[in-house]
């Protein structure tokens, strides 16, 4: 959970909830003390999705695909299977290829 003081929270009041509308919470802190709570309204069906995508965006985890990446995919076809080859190197062929 994240935090921010008062005077921040003031400051920067439109950025903090932007952060929120993506899932995070953050508490708010009067010095040491904890007086508030910032969280996101708990959406159902595709808003969470969209909350818990978002985060993984941030986090650098996820990162979406467009129509061009996607018709990339499907047209490199399937991995070609090799014959009493190791998945791993199979693997690593892959990302060597830029798959």
């Amino acid at each position: 959970m994240n935090k921010a003081s008062i005077s921040e929270t003031k400051n920067r009041l439109s950025a903090l909830l932007d952060r929120v509308r993506h899932g995070e919470t953050i508490l708010i802190m009067d010095r040491e003390t904890p007086v508030a709570r910032l969280e996101p309204v708990v959406a159902h069906g595709r808003e969470q999705v969209d909350g818990r995508v978002a985060r993984l965006e941030r986090a650098g985890l996820l990162r979406r695909g467009n129509a061009a990446s996607i018709k990339a995919v499907l047209a490199s076809g399937p991995p070609k299977a090799h014959r009493g080859g190791d998945v791993l190197d199979a693997l690593l062929r892959e990302r060597a290829e830029n798959r």
